[in-house]
């Protein structure tokens, strides 16, 4: 009998234990997101760009991030189209501030870029951004993204187009060691939070836009937060 009831306990505790971290989750959704109507949803608390790779003027009054994975063919695109439009339209004039956080979706070569591009970041700001550019640039065509092609040897080869103020010997020393791993899975941490299921995903001042691809979209949102600021 007594046995019978440790088990029964056991039980109760568990489902409990389960339903309280349901609860946890959905208080957490429920208070940090409103879906709006035209499919953006807006967090109440921005993601942190502490420590991330960020460009643009630290005062910036808009602040836009970019959830992307380097192996992903619609990030491809999206910093070969949209982006440089950004680039050129408010980021240069001071008035938004770009930060790139890693999303891991396509397993080992994810993680193998994301660590050499945090490497290349601690060593040299202004080279992240050209070695960051010229890895989506070596990215093969849509149809053949799938192929394994992030390799050390390919990372490195890139960090030498860019220029010599990356020290390829600490760069392949980082990527041997994983030195950034945990930096790496601090940015998983935040692609879970902000329930990121889709590359890229584009957050503005708070609210990730449905369309990233949507410039004019995104334009009126920068264009709103510029006047509320």
């Amino acid at each position: 009998m007594g046995k019978s009831f440790n088990i029964g306990m056991k039980s109760i505790v568990l489902i409990t234990v389960g339903i309280i971290a349901l609860v946890v989750a959905f208080i957490f959704i429920t208070e940090n997101q409103i879906q709006v109507e035209n499919g953006d949803i807006t967090f109440d608390i921005s993601p942190p760009i502490d420590n991330q790779p960020t460009m643009g003027e630290a005062s910036a009054p808009v602040t836009i991030v970019e959830f992307g994975d380097y192996k992903c063919p619609a990030c491809k695109a999206w910093n070969e189209t949209v982006f440089p439009k950004i680039e050129e339209e408010y980021i240069s004039s001071g008035k938004v501030k770009f930060s790139y956080i890693n999303t891991l979706f396509h397993g080992e070569e994810s993680a193998l870029a994301a660590m050499a591009s945090e490497s290349v970041w601690n060593q040299d700001k202004d080279a992240f951004w050209d070695f960051h550019k010229e890895i989506f640039i070596h990215q093969p065509e849509a149809q053949r993204h799938d192929d394994v092609w992030v390799t050390p040897e390919k990372l490195i080869d890139i960090a030498v187009s860019v220029g010599n103020e990356i020290d390829l010997e600490t760069l392949a020393e980082d990527m041997i060691k994983q030195t950034y791993k945990e930096d790496v899975l601090k940015d998983q941490e935040l692609v879970e939070q902000y329930q990121v299921s889709l590359t890229p995903s584009i957050v503005i001042n708070g609210t990730m836009v449905e369309d990233p691809f949507d410039y004019e979209h995104i334009v009126s949102l920068i264009e709103k937060e510029l006047e509320s600021n």
